[in-house]
C-alpha cells in the first residue's frame, strides 16, 4: 500500500527503476501537485470519499487513504484512430521498461494496471493512466477477482471517482453532478489482460450525455485541473471498505502536447493465454 503518494520516489528501489522511468518519461509531464500545470501528479487520496466499513447500515463514507498501487506515470497521445490495448504494443514504454528490467532478473513480480481513457475529437486522443504493483496482487482479494474475472464482473464494478479541483463554474456544476460512476454500466469498456499487465479501455464517445460533457470540458481543458480516483465498488459486507486502487491530477493540459502516434506500431506481443494480440493501433 501507498500511504503518501508525493513520496513515492523515496519507496523505490534500485531494482524498481522501470517505475521511476515510468513517472519520468511520459509524453505528460510529472509536475508539483500544487503549481504544475500541462501535466499529471499524484492527489492524496484522503481528498475522495469512498464506501466506509459501516456503509451499507448508515451509508456513511470515508476518506479514501491509501492507494493500492504505485502512481507509474502517464501518456498524452493522438492518433488518427481509436488506441486500443496500448499495452500490448512493442512501442509502449512502460511496458518495455518492465520487460527490459525482468529480462534483468530485476521486478519479476511486478505488475502494471493500465486506465486508457479514449477521448473522441477531431483526432483520436487517449490519456493512459499507468499504476503499478512491485509484488504479486493477493489472491482472493477483490482487485485479483477483477483483473482475473469476465467482462460481466468488471462491469458492475469499476468506478471513477471526480473532483474538480479548479475550473470554471461551469465545468464544476457539470462534471460535479456526475462525480462518482460505475464506468462499465455507463460506458463500453473493454479489458486486455497480459502476463504482466491488465489495461482498461473506457470509450468515453459510447455515451450521448458523457460525450456532450466532455465537449464542455475539452472547451475549457487549459484551464481545468481535475482529480480522478479509481475504485471497484463494494457490493458485500466483506468487501467493505472500499479502496482506491490509485488516483491522478490532471493539471491544465493543452491539446497540442499530445504525441501524435503512427497507426501500426509493430508485430503483436502474446497475451497471458498464449494467443497473439492483433489489436495493433497506436500507442
Amino acid at each position: 500500500m501507498l500511504s503518501n503518494p508525493q513520496n513515492h520516489l523515496k519507496k523505490l528501489s534500485a531494482a524498481d527503476d522501470w517505475i521511476s522511468e515510468s513517472i519520468n518519461g511520459g509524453s505528460l509531464r510529472h509536475v508539483d501537485l500544487q503549481t504544475g500545470t500541462n501535466g499529471w501528479a499524484s492527489p492524496p487520496g484522503d481528498l475522495f470519499c469512498i464506501r466506509s466499513t459501516n456503509y451499507f447500515t448508515k451509508r456513511q463514507k470515508c476518506p479514501a487513504g491509501d492507494y493500492l498501487l504505485f502512481p507509474a506515470g502517464m501518456d498524452w497521445l493522438k492518433s488518427t484512430s481509436k488506441l486500443e490495448n496500448v499495452m500490448a504494443r512493442e512501442d509502449n514504454r512502460v511496458s518495455s521498461s518492465l520487460r527490459r528490467a525482468q529480462s534483468e532478473g530485476k521486478s519479476s513480480k511486478s505488475f502494471i494496471f493500465a486506465v486508457n481513457l479514449q477521448i473522441p475529437n477531431k483526432d483520436q486522443y487517449s490519456a493512459v493512466i499507468y499504476f503499478a504493483a512491485k509484488d504479486p496482487i493477493p489472491t482472493g482479494s477483490l482487485l485479483h477477482r477483477f483483473i482475473h474475472g469476465d467482462d460481466s464482473f468488471r462491469n458492475q464494478r469499476f468506478k471513477i471517482v471526480n473532483r474538480i479541483e479548479k475550473g470554471p463554474w461551469v465545468v464544476k456544476k457539470t462534471v460535479g453532478n456526475y462525480s462518482a460512476c460505475l464506468l462499465g454500466k455507463t460506458l463500453t469498456c473493454s479489458y486486455h489482460r497480459g502476463s504482466n499487465y491488465f489495461e482498461i479501455d473506457v470509450d468515453i464517445g459510447s455515451s450521448a450525455l458523457a460525450s456532450a460533457i466532455l465537449r464542455l470540458t475539452l472547451h475549457y481543458v487549459d484551464s481545468v485541473t481535475i482529480d480522478m480516483g479509481f475504485v471497484l465498488e463494494a457490493v458485500t459486507e466483506d468487501e467493505l471498505p472500499e479502496r482506491l486502487i490509485g488516483a491522478v491530477r490532471v493539471s491544465q493540459i493543452e491539446m497540442a502536447a499530445a504525441m501524435e502516434v503512427e497507426s501500426d506500431a509493430g508485430t503483436p506481443r502474446r497475451l497471458e493465454n498464449g494467443k497473439t494480440d492483433q489489436r495493433r493501433d497506436q500507442l
